[in-house]
């Protein structure tokens, strides 16, 4: 699946290495878990995010955790590739205050869909992904012109289409194209790119269109959506998207979690 580059002029960032390699291992149907574990440990930058994170007060673990290893028998695999992915995600962009709160949002949305989809047998990785890229698309254009797109991002913070409006009026580019684009440089799962691409509409609309797994993978994100932005539309949204992929509302109720952790806070 291709999302098309943007018509903006931008270098998108590139990831470290290890990561690159890390979602293409991802993606294999038997992973090597031991040549994962060994790729971070590899990168000094992202093995230290990782222990800082898993030795903070986040987890609240016992004990202290020293390697990837430890803390991949800790938290288990899935838990530790998405805390890296993230860190290595955050570190392609400046320190700003709005970015904070962009990465504290995409942190709560992407454990929730990955919890989720895990729950319902689906792509968790994919899932998890398509959580934290969703938004990275404002990042890279805050990051392109800061002077230019803080007063759009302030202007429509809470509507996603209409920002995306301002977005193409100022720069000829939406954060949704190109987070998609982000997506494919850095080697994600296509079903991914396709929600992060689609997600302003599929939130907005509650449509789901493409094969199965975007189809579901966009559920995911609308239903995160619901969670941590708009509960009172929770109940309407089960019903829509259950219907679409013939699922009993009851499934899908049965697998967002009440209260997940890490997730106070992130609205």
């Amino acid at each position: 699946m291709h999302t098309g580059r943007p018509a903006l002029d931008m270098e998108l960032p590139t990831p470290p290495t290890a990561l690159l390699r890390m979602t293409a291992l991802l993606a294999e149907p038997a992973c090597d878990l031991e040549e994962v574990g060994e790729l971070i440990q590899a990168d000094m930058s992202l093995a230290a995010a990782l222990l800082r994170t898993v030795n903070s007060s986040l987890f609240n673990l016992s004990g202290r955790i020293q390697t990837v290893r430890e803390a991949i028998t800790y938290l288990g695999f899935q838990e530790v590739a998405g805390i890296t992915l993230q860190h290595g995600l955050r570190a392609a962009f400046p320190e700003a205050p709005e970015l904070d709160r962009l990465w504290q949002r995409a942190a709560a949305r992407s454990e929730l869909m990955g919890v989720m989809g895990r729950a319902l047998n689906l792509d968790a990785w994919a899932a998890h992904s398509a959580g934290l890229f969703e938004e990275c698309g404002k990042a890279l254009l805050f990051r392109h012109s800061p002077a230019r797109y803080r007063p759009l991002w302030a202007q429509a913070c809470a509507d996603d289409g209409a920002l995306r409006s301002l977005e193409l009026d100022a720069f000829g580019a939406s954060h949704d194209i190109l987070g998609a684009a982000l997506c494919e440089t850095w080697g994600l799962r296509p079903s991914a790119a396709y929600c992060v691409r689609h997600h302003v509409d599929v939130q907005a609309t509650l449509e789901l269109r493409g094969t199965q797994s975007h189809r579901s993978l966009c559920a995911l994100s609308a239903l995160a959506h619901c969670v941590l932005n708009v509960p009172a539309d929770l109940e309407r949204a089960i019903d829509t998207l259950a219907r679409q992929l013939d699922l009993p509302p009851d499934k899908i109720k049965a697998v967002i979690p009440l209260g997940p952790h890490r997730l106070a806070g992130a609205r």
